[in-house]
Order: structure tokens, then sequence, then C-alpha cells
């Protein structure tokens, strides 16, 4: 396609970076650079601990483990999500319960979770969809009176916020993702956030495979050896290096982001006073990131069809996230507690444009006249 639906980010010290692991010869996990992206992460959210990790897969599975959730117990989550989000519960017994979303935000809806708790449930997982942050304090508030463990879902949520607080750093645990498409990318990684310090030392232990490994570096025992359940989550330091490049420049890309981000939004509000297609709503209280630009068409044949002429003119968009419940595994593994009444109404709307660091405006303003080309034919 002329007009990608997404680029990986790439600042231009990428290679430098990494070329200085290779010949330090230090390019397994735990260098320099992963201090550095984990320090970077710490700064900017305030959490006590930042632990970089092969995907944001691995640090909700990590998180799973840090909250002891086992067989038999419940955890309510969206059910419009990435796989991963209960893939992490799934692994370790528990019951998947999903409750329906906000149509303004596509976040949980926090008024459907206090009905889904049962003496099973565990934790509460917020998803921050598009980097806008889901109503966190009614959130904390349902979990302390209930005595359940948020984790959140901030996949896409780094240099966002709810509050002013950094998202990722409210609940208990917080995971990151650093993938291809998101705004800051190691190509696969992510990132574990723990708030409450007395976390640390298991969390450290657990991403290096149930060892001490990293006290017998830092001389602090003799030889190491095997302490709890584990698994290899730490990722290579060439990988940390591609990342802190992009670190470094972090609010060039995101204001960068967040102009293509007005861009749109300023050229496609015609269509939506018309009627014709919807926008996407940041709440007062939520400072987004930019992640990304969608808009909901009439309905799913609407939307597959401008799909259909996107892609027809060299535009590559893209649709989301099949709503778990609905999916083979989702069937087996999970309840929809309540009414679906917007999240699979909601999913079949909802189109992505092409956004990326260093989008030109013209391509943006071509994918806008092809969007206003398609309306006016139709």
């Amino acid at each position: 396609m002329r007009i990608n639906f997404n680029v990986p980010p790439y600042t231009g010290c990428e290679f430098d970076y990494i070329k200085e692991c290779v010949e330090a010869q230090k390019i397994c996990g735990d260098g320099k650079y992963t201090a550095l992206d984990n320090e970077w992460i710490e700064k900017k959210t305030g959490v006590s601990k930042a632990l970089l990790t092969t995907s944001c897969t691995h640090a909700t599975e990590m998180a799973a483990i840090l909250a002891e959730i086992k067989e038999g117990d419940e955890v309510i989550m969206p059910s419009y999500t990435f796989v991963s989000t209960a893939n992490a519960f799934v692994l370790r017994g528990a019951k998947v319960v999903f409750v329906d979303i906000r149509p303004d935000t596509m976040n949980i809806d926090e008024k459907l979770i206090e009905q889904a708790i049962t003496p099973k449930t565990r934790a509460i997982v917020p998803v921050h969809y598009a980097g806008v942050g889901c109503e966190m304090d009614t959130i904390m508030d349902i979990a302390k009176r209930h005595n359940l463990i948020v984790i959140e879902d901030a996949a896409q949520g780094v240099m966002a916020s709810y509050k002013g607080k950094a998202l990722g750093s409210i609940g208990d645990f917080g995971n990151y993702s650093f993938h291809e498409t998101k705004n800051y990318s190691m190509g696969e990684g992510g990132a574990l956030l723990l708030r409450d310090e007395t976390y640390v030392d298991n969390a450290i232990i657990i991403r290096e495979k149930g060892t001490n490994r990293t006290l017998y570096k830092l001389g602090k025992v003799d030889k190491y050896s095997w302490i709890m359940p584990g698994s290899s989550f730490l990722p290579s330091d060439m990988n940390a290096a591609y990342l802190y490049a992009q670190l470094q420049k972090a609010d060039e890309i995101n204001n960068d982001r967040l102009d293509h981000y007005n861009r749109y939004m300023e050229a496609l509000t015609p269509l939506k006073e018309k009627g014709l297609i919807e926008l996407p709503f940041v709440p007062e209280e939520c400072q987004h990131n930019a992640h990304m630009f969608y808009i909901k068409c009439k309905d799913f044949e609407e939307r597959q069809g401008l799909i259909k002429y996107l892609t027809s003119n060299d535009i590559l968009p893209a649709s989301h996230y099949v709503p778990l419940h609905s999916s083979k595994a989702g069937l087996k593994y999970s309840e929809f507690r309540g009414e679906d009444r917007y999240t699979t109404k909601e999913s079949e709307r909802l189109l992505r444009l092409p956004m990326y660091y260093k989008l030109t405006n013209e391509d943006i303003d071509e994918v806008v006249m092809r969007v206003k080309e398609f309306y006016k034919f139709n």
C-alpha cells in the first residue's frame, strides 16, 4: 500500500545503540539499555519498579503470577480487548468474566463491574483502549471495597494519563506494550509496572526463570538457584537498545502523533456533523497519546465497504478486535455477565485509519479525501 496502516517508529540512533551492545559483548538481558528503559518508565510514571519484558503478554502473565491468581478464581475485564488480556489468567486456571463496554470510549463500563462480582472474583483488569484512560477512580473504589486486585492493561497507554496519573501506575500492576504497532517499539516487548515495592523482589525472581540470578550478579549470593515458579520473561539488551532510542525522543513522537490526530479530527468533523460517522471521544480527565485514530461507520456492512474503497485507493485501514466472548476459546473459558449491548455492535462499526510517527500531512489529507469520497458516493 502507498499509505500503510502502521510504520514502526525509527529515530536514527537505534543501530548505533545496538552496535554498542554487540561491541560490548553484552546482548543478553538486563544490560545497560534495559536499565535505562526501566529507569525512564519509572521516572515517567512514578511507580516503585518497572521491569522490561519480552512482551506485554508476558508482563500480564507476570502480574497474574504475582497476584496469585489460581484455578477457580474469576477475573473481570472487557471482551473488547486483545487475547493476551484473557490468556494470562486462563493459563492460571481462572475464569474470565466479561462485562460490557462504554460506547463513547470503548473502555469497560465501570458501572457494570460491581454487579459481576462474586465471592470467587479476585481481580479487575481495565483495558485503556486507544490510550484513553478508563474511569479509574470508580474502579479503584470498587476494588478497595471488595478487596480485589487491579491489573491495568495499558498496552496502548504509554505517555497517556488519567487525572494526571500515568496509565499503568494507578492499579496494583500495570502492563505496557512495545510491540511494532505501538507508539514506541522494540519489535516485540513490554514492561511490568509495580506500584507497591513489596512485589519487586518476587517479580525479579519470576522474570529470571524463578531464580535469584539477579542477586548472584550483584554478588549477594555465591550461586543462584531455583526459588519459585517463573519463566524467561527477559528481553535481549539489543531490543532494549532499539527502544531507548525512541524513549529519548518520546515527547517528539508523542507531539507528532497528536498533531496527526488533531488533523484527522478537524478534517473529519464535517462528516460527524452530518451524522455520517462518529469520532473518538476523550473524557476531560484523560490525556490520550494518539495511539490510534478511528471512526465509527453506521454498521458492519458500511465499514466493510469503506475498507474495500480505501484499499482500492492504496490506503490500508484496519478494523480491530473481534470480541473475545464470541470466540471458540471464549465460549470455553469465559462468561459474559449482563447484556452485550455495545461490545459486539460497536466493534463491528469501528475502523482505524493510518496513524504513525512521521505520517505526512499530505497522506492524512488523502485519507480524509477518500473517506469523504466514499460517503459522497454512497
